[in-house]
């Protein structure tokens, strides 16, 4: 990632962005609790009223069994390739090459766990039911991300998922959804999460991405997976004294935004077909599947910087703080659609595009 400070200053100091659902700052929490009851009372290493009826509640909104709350997705993915790893007394499980696993947690899984990912089809594609089944060794799990945020927010067809599913659990292979962002592909899939959730042995959701609370994640599976799955959150620190700040931020805009996604999605293929108008820039996909995708241009992040700058002091629009170097002299960013993009004028929103096209 290239972070020229002209740009990010620039971006930092715009009224309105382009992504997500405005500024990450104390007015988030502050919002949520708003109206809670002041005499809610805390909950205590994992029990109590107010995690326990929120574990209920994605669980049932899921189709799954029951689910526990984790402070971090990193923490609860960790814990369920592990307990599926036990399951089949075989450490080895697989993901895509760009899985959050394997290039963000500075190889945990190896490390704290001894396991031993594989990586499974090509990185610059969704894995497919010919990868899974060109594995040259038997594994536990395979976890599916959806959408693989690393590509674009490029997902499989529903149909593939199935075909993944039926396989996975002839052949005895556990399947696990990683879903930070599975809100954001029921507008695509013209599927519930229920139908989703369905073809997944477990599933990871997170309450701070598309859904923009403060921290917190959701394990869900049947009782034995989630019983274990609350032995490791033990092991990994993650029974704090008390999760209700980030529980009920979670709760609150999950209410808030579950029903937004369709607009998100919508709100997402027309900035991209606007990038997409503009010489020398792309999106990938061409296409969004989901509320987020990444816009290419093809020029160095020298030669973008002061362009993306020039257009946030003009219009007060923020498009990107930062650009991420691409081969063969180019650059881009990421988008994820939330309730920031409606706030934007149109009238500014049509300048940023006629700027970006000169």
């Amino acid at each position: 990632m290239v972070t020229n400070r002209l740009l990010k200053d620039s971006f930092k100091k715009t009224t309105y962005k382009l992504s997500q659902h405005g500024p990450r700052n104390a007015s988030v929490l502050k919002e949520a609790f708003e109206s809670v009851d002041a005499d809610l009372e805390s909950d205590i290493y994992g029990e109590g009223a107010v995690i326990e009826n929120f574990q209920d509640k994605i669980a049932a909104f899921l189709g799954k069994e029951t689910a526990v709350f984790f402070p971090s997705g990193t923490m609860a993915q960790q814990a369920a390739l592990r307990i599926w790893a036990d399951e089949k007394g075989n450490n080895k499980i697989a993901y895509h090459p760009l899985s959050h696993l394997e290039i963000h947690e500075q190889d945990a899984l190896r490390e704290l766990q001894s396991m031993e990912p594989l990586l499974l089809g090509k990185a610059d594609r969704v894995p497919t039911l010919d990868d899974i089944r060109n594995l040259n060794e038997p594994v536990s799990c395979i976890l599916l991300e959806l959408p693989q945020r690393e590509i674009g927010g490029q997902l499989p067809t529903f149909s593939e998922l199935e075909e993944i599913s039926a396989y996975c659990r002839s052949n005895g292979i556990r399947l696990h959804l990683d879903g930070a962002r599975l809100w954001e592909v029921t507008p695509y899939y013209q599927k519930s999460e229920k139908e989703i959730c369905a073809l997944f042995d477990s599933v990871y959701v997170s309450f701070y991405k598309g859904l923009g609370g403060i921290a917190g994640a959701i394990l869900a599976g049947d009782a034995d997976f989630t019983k274990e799955s609350k032995v490791w959150k033990r092991r990994y620190g993650g029974d704090l004294i008390s999760l209700y700040p980030y529980i009920v931020s979670a709760d609150y805009y999950f209410d808030k935004r579950i029903g937004k996604m369709g607009q998100y999605y919508e709100a997402a293929k027309d900035l991209a077909r606007r990038f997409n108008a503009c010489d020398g820039v792309r999106t990938v996909p061409e296409v969004p599947v989901s509320n987020m995708f990444h816009v290419y241009f093809e020029k160095s992040a020298e030669a973008i910087e002061p362009i993306l700058a020039k257009i946030h002091a003009e219009t007060n629009v923020g498009c990107s703080g930062y650009l991420q170097a691409k081969p063969v002299d180019a650059c881009g960013f990421e988008l994820s659609i939330g309730d920031a993009v409606a706030e934007i004028p149109a009238e500014k929103l049509d300048q940023v595009f006629e700027l970006l096209q000169k």
